[in-house]
């Protein structure tokens, strides 16, 4: 039995991998997967496959894309959620900002630098036409770093799933005001070089076995139900989101949606011309 360290937001995205732990699929053919929640999102997963905390990772399709250009010994193993995420843009429940025109010159609140909001955040900014380079940011580790930062006026704007954050709006703890839709499947699979170079079998069957637990999930009479009560979530909330959202059922390749990617980090300044140079051999070395 082979034992590796998985990391993920514990966010309703991943109950495929949640399930299919408790149903002792990976175990089938010798995987022991052991399942660590990274509230910190991706800043703190990629931390984490730098140092070997953690062996796999399932985090934003962005910022894994720019910190293997950069230099990360990772490498992209599959899509994971094929559909785009939907970040919700949130501000002080007290505040009067009332339009993301308003927001310019602003503070962001992010949870780590290289982080989806993060990344994110220059997104915005480039399609509202803001200067790039006079972004502010203060880091604030997770949701509830950026929901304090919000209510202490220590930042003015928090991008973060808008379906995760619905229970803190109710809440009164922040306040939506928009969304922004990443132009790219939102979700990857991401594996230490040393740690697939080992055991690349073993890690195929990983990824057919939680594309096949996604079909299955996603097809569950009670799934809204379970999702509900697991994540804190309004009915109608989870069936929205289920609506708007898809798996790698067949594990099918995007090349495409990494090109746009690329792009997209080079023209946000994100990534330079030498880091894009042969980006593809980079992120995707067995390929």
């Amino acid at each position: 039995m082979v034992g590796l360290k998985i990391g993920g937001v514990p966010e309703h995205f991943n109950l495929p991998w949640r399930l299919a732990i408790e149903d002792g699929r990976f175990r089938e053919f010798g995987l022991n997967l052991h399942w660590a929640d990274m509230s910190g999102g991706t800043g703190q997963m990629i931390r984490g496959l730098e140092t070997g905390s953690l062996d796999v990772a399932v985090l934003l399709t962005e910022g894994i894309t720019k910190a293997i250009l950069q230099g990360l010994e990772a490498t992209i193993v599959q899509v994971y959620v094929t559909s785009p995420l939907h970040w919700g843009i949130h501000v002080p429940h007290h505040s009067d900002i009332q339009k993301v025109d308003q927001l310019e010159g602003k503070t962001f609140a992010i949870s780590r630098e290289g982080s989806g909001s993060h990344l994110m955040s220059y997104v915005k900014a480039h399609q509202e036409g803001w200067d790039l380079n006079s972004l502010k940011f203060n880091v604030v580790g997770d949701v509830y770093g950026g929901l304090w930062a919000l209510q202490h006026d220590e930042a003015q704007a928090f991008l973060w799933e808008k379906y995760t954050t619905f229970p803190f709006t109710e809440q009164k703890k922040c306040r939506y005001i928009d969304e922004i839709v990443t132009p790219w499947p939102c979700f990857v699979i991401a594996v230490r070089n040393d740690v697939l170079l080992e055991h690349k079998d073993l890690i195929d069957q990983m990824c057919k076995a939680v594309n096949k637990r996604s079909l299955e999930m996603k097809t569950e009479e009670n799934i809204v139900e379970i999702i509900s009560w697991r994540y804190n979530l309004r009915s109608g909330q989870v069936e929205n989101w289920l609506i708007e959202t898809d798996w790698n059922y067949q594990g099918v390749e995007y090349p495409l949606a990494f090109d746009k990617v690329v792009n997209y980090l080079q023209m946000l300044n994100l990534i330079s011309d030498k880091e894009k140079e042969d980006w593809r051999s980079k992120l995707f070395p067995k390929k």
